[in-house]
């Protein structure tokens, strides 16, 4: 009976808090489809009841709603903490001129509601975090990380230094970065089922019943990615049959710009060989058995198994049961992207080569050049 009246009082204080300060409360979705759950799963993970310090990471392959999760989490339980602060982004802006500076007025700011913090080093921002913050039972989302420099010098040496009960959340692309931080629980986005799909498209497309079994081919192109979902759904609004037929016909000769971009920041986060590894598997090897890959890759001269096993860490490979080479759909078609880039009207000028008409038209013709691959089968 006391535990259910507990039960009560919590949920009447998160509404009127809710009520209260609305202002503070972050977006999450238009559409929020498939978010209660995922956000129940990642709350069991960060153990409420629990009075340690806990650090507990998101990850997954870009736009498959790992910022979003954060944020549903954030919005939830941060009442109940001393402070709070969520620091968004953190990849791109901490490239910019002060950019980690940046944050960590932000993040002191949000904590202790005070502006007049002096900070002209990272160093310097990292002991007024400890001084200031040191006890607190706090909770800190930081937004894709991609470097641990920047967890030390938002949240430092967290365990030692935040109060009992303390909740830290990172998201990243990285699965590897989440290992070397020691968190206390690692939760991977999945990615949609067809009824939250086709749920979710609808929800942006607003398709008539003569655009259904288009909205299907959408959804299996989207392959479970939230972040396709919302971009083609919005693209799409509105349009004609016609006019979605002749977007399906593009994509399957080249990637939404928006999705690609987004994409693409995985790859660009690679050093050289193994953006070389993964343009191959890419444009050849997906669906093929890892060992055998392995044997042809390092024939070339790469460290080929180290570089799979980050492009797994990274979440732009996947190894399926039976030990083959699996990878998302449109992350294949970004790598594909890349090499087709290089030579937009001139095959003959890309590094590799994997559609059939296109390889015969250049050995037709003769125009090889600097092509390093040329896959038949």
């Amino acid at each position: 009976m006391i535990r259910h009246e507990s039960r009560v009082i919590d949920q009447i204080v998160k509404e009127v808090l809710s009520k209260l300060k609305p202002a503070e409360y972050l977006d999450v979705a238009i559409h929020p489809v498939g978010v209660d759950s995922r956000v129940e799963e990642m709350k069991a993970l960060l153990d409420h009841e629990s009075s340690d310090v806990r650090i507990v990471g998101i990850y997954g392959m870009g736009g498959i709603g790992k910022t979003t999760i954060a944020k549903a989490v954030y919005n939830q339980i941060r009442y109940t903490f001393e402070g709070s602060s969520c620091l968004l982004n953190i990849k791109e802006k901490s490239e910019q001129f002060n950019g980690l500076v940046h944050f960590q007025k932000q993040l002191l700011f949000d904590i202790l509601k005070m502006k007049k913090f002096k900070i002209d080093s990272v160093d310097r921002g990292i002991r007024l975090i400890q001084e200031r913050i040191q006890g607190k039972r706090v909770i800190v989302v930081l937004d894709d990380v991609d470097d641990l420099k920047q967890i030390h010098y938002l949240v430092g040496q967290c365990k030692s230094w935040l109060g009992p009960g303390s909740r830290v959340i990172i998201t990243t692309r990285n699965e590897h970065l989440l290992t070397q931080v020691q968190v206390n629980g690692k939760y991977e986005v999945r990615k949609m089922d067809e009824f939250e799909s086709l749920q979710l498209f609808s929800w942006h497309a607003h398709p008539t019943v003569d655009h259904l079994d288009l909205s299907v081919s959408f959804m299996n192109y989207a392959g479970g990615l939230p972040l396709a979902l919302e971009v083609l759904g919005c693209h799409l609004c509105g349009r004609s049959v016609d006019a979605w037929e002749s977007e399906l016909e593009i994509l399957q000769k080249m990637p939404h710009d928006k999705i690609h971009k987004i994409l693409k920041r995985s790859f660009d986060s690679l050093d050289h060989n193994r953006k070389i590894i993964f343009l191959d598997i890419a444009c050849f090897f997906v669906g093929l058995d890892k060992e055998y890959v392995i044997t042809i890759l390092d024939g070339c001269g790469f460290s080929s198994k180290s570089g799979i096993d980050i492009l797994v860490q990274r979440a732009l490979l996947r190894i399926d049961m039976q030990h083959k080479l699996a990878m998302h759909d449109l992350i294949r078609d970004m790598g594909r992207e890349i090499v087709r880039e290089e030579s937009n009207q001139y095959p003959g000028k890309r590094s590799r080569l994997w559609f059939h008409n296109e390889v015969l038209s250049v050995l037709h013709k003769n125009t090889v050049r600097d092509i390093i691959c040329i896959y038949i089968k």
